[in-house]
């Protein structure tokens, strides 16, 4: 059996992030995104993860990017400063195998490890039983569906919430800059 090794993201890695994705994109409901973005703009989505201080996770199995994972936080404003929430793909291929967990759990390290309080999963569809029970099994719990608020393939698509409470340092009243992280 091959290994499995979990990185950082680089910008080689696009071909094989924006082909994931595209699979993503065209076959589910993970997404919501219904036309695939081209390699440029995978390319710029990277880039800026990275320029905010933020993490991007490739999962690397024989040279190949079998899957990729990133977190930043939840929204622009301010007061969400302390809230993460990640992004996860696979190859479809590879589902069940444990890439997921070994991919969301080094996100949640490394999440917890520059102060976020919290981490939210905003999960395509609620038929998505793959993410819902990855992120139960690394302690996220359901705090919310919306119901049939996107709508792909001719019908509407639910986002289930998922919430997980990260330990952080006890005297830490505000999160360091995300890129003291990538300067191990």
């Amino acid at each position: 059996m091959s290994e499995t090794r979990i990185r950082d993201a680089r910008e080689e890695d696009i071909p094989q992030i924006a082909a994931i994705y595209r699979t993503h994109v065209l076959s589910g409901t993970a997404t919501f995104e219904e036309t695939p973005p081209d390699e440029a703009e995978m390319a710029r989505r990277l880039a800026a993860v990275l320029a905010s201080g933020h993490f991007w996770l490739c999962a690397e199995r024989d040279e190949a990017v079998v899957g990729y994972a990133y977190a930043t936080q939840h929204k622009a404003r301010s007061a969400y400063r302390f809230t993460a929430e990640d992004s996860i793909y696979l190859r479809p291929e590879t589902s069940g195998i444990g890439i997921g967990t070994r991919l969301l759990g080094e996100l949640i390290a490394r999440a917890s490890a520059i102060g976020f309080r919290e981490m939210l999963a905003v999960i395509g569809d609620s038929t998505n039983a793959g993410s819902i029970g990855l992120h139960r099994k690394l302690g996220f719990r359901h705090v919310g569906t919306a119901r049939g608020i996107g709508w792909k393939f001719g019908q509407p698509v639910d986002v289930v919430y998922m919430q997980k409470s990260l330990s952080v340092p006890a005297r830490r009243t505000e999160p360091p800059h995300f890129s003291t992280l990538n300067k191990k």
